[in-house]
C-alpha cells in the first residue's frame, strides 16, 4: 500500500539493532572498508567501480536526514491519503499519526544507512563495536549493488504497484542483509549455503530484540511486519535464488525483479513468474459526488497481515497464499469529506475466495465497535458499522466491499434477510 513511500523514501537503512553502548573511535571501522569490500565482490561477483564515501552520524542527525527525506520524497496530502486507507482497512487505530510513527520508528531501529542521492553510507555514532561492523558490511553491500543497479530507480520504476515496490525493497534488503550475514559465518569458517541453522538465526535476528525499542514494540502490527518483512522475509528469497543460481544470483535478481511480495514469499511463484490478476473494482452509483484521495495495489503480504490480526495466525498462513491479486481505491465526498473504501481482490479457486468472504466478515467485526447486518449470505454480506454502510460480496475467485456509505442507496443490493446488530 502507500504506506511503503515512507519507507522507501528511507530505504537503504540498516535495521540490524542492538544496544547501545559509547564508541571509542571511527577508525579502526572505516580502515576495514577495502576488505570488506573485497570479499563482498568475491562472494557476489559485483566488483567495485569507484570508492564509497562514508561517515558517522549521530541519532538526532538520522531524525533530520528522515524528516528531510519524508518532506522530499512525500507531499502532505499523499501521506493524510496514506493513513486514512490504513486506518480505513482497520490496520492501524483511529488517532494514528502515520508520519510521526515511522520517523520515530526508523531513527529508534537503524544501525546505519546509505544514501543512494549522495552515494554514501553512514554508520550511527551510538552503536556497539560489533554492530557497526556488522551495518558497515550491510551498507557497503548496498553501495555496490547502487553502483551496478542504480538503487533510487530500481525502487520509482515499481511506484505504480505497492507491493511491487515492497517487493523490490525486498531485493535491495534481502540481498544486503543475506551478504552481511555471509560475511559474519565466514568469520567462523561456515557458510549460509552449508549451514541452514545460520541461515534461520539471521533471518529472525531482527525480530530478536523485543522488548528494547519501545516505539517498534508499541507500533501496530502491520508497520512492525511491513517494517521486518524485506530483511528477514527478503534474506530467505535471496538464499532460494543463490541456491539455484549460485554467484550470478545476485544480479539475477535486479535484473529480473519479483513483481509481488507474493513472490518473495514463495520463491517458487519467482521462478515460475507469472503476472498478477488486476481484479475490478467495484463502482458507486453517486461516484460524481466523491473524489480520489489516493489508489493502489494490496497484496499477499498485506492480507496475511489483515487475517493475522483479526483472525488467526493459523488462517492468514492457510488463505493469504492463496492471493491472486488485489486492488483498493479511496474516495472523499465532495461536499461531507465522508470517506468510502472500495477493495477488490481475486483467489486462487472459488473455495479459496469463499474462505475469505467467510473471515473478512471477522475483520469487519474487529475493527468495528457495532456491525447491523442487513442481509447475510454465502456470496452478500451488507449493512452499517461505525464507519457507515457497507457491501461484501463475492463472485466465483473475486471478493470485493464497499465501506463507508452514506446511505445504501449508493450501492443497492438485492432485498435482503431480516438485520440485526453484533455488538463487540
Amino acid at each position: 500500500m502507500l504506506r511503503r513511500r515512507l519507507t522507501v523514501g528511507a530505504a537503504c537503512l540498516a535495521l540490524w539493532v542492538s544496544a547501545a553502548v559509547p564508541v571509542q573511535s571511527p577508525a579502526p571501522l572505516f580502515r576495514q572498508i577495502e576488505s570488506i569490500l573485497a570479499e563482498l565482490a568475491e562472494i557476489s561477483g559485483l566488483h567495485l567501480r569507484k570508492p564509497v564515501q562514508y561517515d558517522l552520524i549521530s541519532r538526532a542527525g538520522l531524525r533530520r536526514f528522515l524528516e528531510q527525506r519524508v518532506r522530499e520524497e512525500i507531499r502532505p496530502e499523499e501521506i493524510r491519503a496514506e493513513e486514512l486507507t490504513l486506518k480505513k482497512f482497520g490496520f492501524v487505530p483511529a488517532d494514528f499519526d502515520l508520519k510521526k510513527t515511522m520517523v520515530e520508528l526508523l531513527t529508534e531501529q537503524a544501525a546505519a544507512f546509505y544514501d543512494f542521492r549522495r552515494k554514501k553510507l553512514f554508520v550511527l555514532e551510538s552503536a556497539s563495536e560489533m554492530l557497526q561492523q556488522m551495518a558497515l558490511v550491510h551498507e557497503l553491500a548496498h553501495a555496490l549493488a547502487d553502483q551496478h543497479f542504480n538503487l533510487e530507480k530500481f525502487i520509482d520504476r515499481a511506484r505504480t504497484s505497492d507491493d511491487m515496490a515492497l517487493a523490490r525493497l525486498a531485493v535491495m534488503e534481502g540481498q544486503a542483509t543475506w551478504l552481511m550475514s555471509e560475511f559474519v559465518a565466514r568469520r567462523t569458517g561456515q557458510s549460509l549455503r552449508t549451514s541452514p541453522g545460520i541461515l534461520q538465526f539471521m533471518s529472525q535476528s531482527a525480530a530478536l530484540s523485543a522488548g528494547q525499542f519501545p516505539v517498534f514494540d508499541g507500533a501496530p502490527l502491520y508497520l512492525r511486519e511491513s517494517l521486518l518483512f524485506p530483511y528477514s522475509k527478503g534474506m530467505l528469497f535471496q538464499h532460494a535464488v543463490v541456491e539455484r543460481y549460485g554467484k550470478e544470483a545476485f544480479a539475477f535478481v535486479f535484473r529480473n525483479p519479483p513483481t509481488t511480495t507474493q513472490q518473495i514469499l514463495h520463491p517458487e511463484a519467482y521462478f515460475e513468474p507469472g503476472k498478477p490478476s488486476v481484479p475490478v473494482l467495484p463502482r458507486l452509483a453517486t461516484e460524481r459526488q466523491y473524489r480520489e484521495l489516493t489508489a493502489g495495489t494490496i497484496g499477499e503480504l498485506d492480507h496475511w497481515i489483515l487475517l493475522r490480526q483479526y483472525v488467526s495466525d493459523e488462517v492468514a498462513e492457510t488463505v493469504a497464499p492463496q492471493w491472486r491479486g488485489g486492488r483498493y481505491r479511496l474516495l472523499q465526498n465532495k461536499k461531507s469529506g465522508r470517506l468510502v473504501l472500495l477493495y477488490a481482490s481475486e483467489w486462487s479457486n472459488a473455495p479459496a475466495a469463499a474462505d475469505f468472504f467467510r473471515f473478512y466478515r471477522r475483520v469487519l467485526q474487529g475493527k468495528w465497535k457495532t456491525l447491523h447486518i442487513a442481509l447475510d449470505t454465502e456470496t452478500r454480506l451488507a449493512g452499517a458499522g461505525d464507519d457507515g454502510h457497507f457491501r461484501l460480496t463475492r463472485q466465483a475467485t473475486r471478493v470485493e466491499s464497499i465501506e463507508g456509505l452514506e446511505s445504501p442507496s449508493e450501492a443497492p443490493i438485492p432485498p435482503g434477510e431480516v438485520g440485526y446488530t453484533e455488538n463487540n
